[in-house]
């Protein structure tokens, strides 16, 4: 009995797997997920904007520090010589 369960179990699994494999079931099924991901695009896009100017502003203040140690290493140089 439950051998017989786990063939119709696999078959059920099998199949689904096979139709899900078709060209056009891929199709339809991007064509149906378009609207959500667009919709979450949508909602996201102004966390993403603002995470790129973090981004932007920490490589300024990095791009800064970096400039101004540079600059104390050049004046203790002079001072030593």
């Amino acid at each position: 009995m439950y051998s017989l369960i786990m063939d119709i179990k696999e078959t059920i699994i099998n199949e689904c797997l096979n139709v899900l494999k078709k060209k056009e079931v891929k199709e339809e099924f991007k064509e149906l997920m378009r609207p959500l991901i667009d919709m979450l695009i949508k909602d996201i896009y102004p966390y993403i904007f603002l995470s790129i100017i973090f981004v932007i502003i920490s490589f300024l203040l990095i791009l800064g520090i970096f400039i101004l140690l540079l600059q104390n290493k050049k004046l203790s140089l002079f001072k030593k010589s």
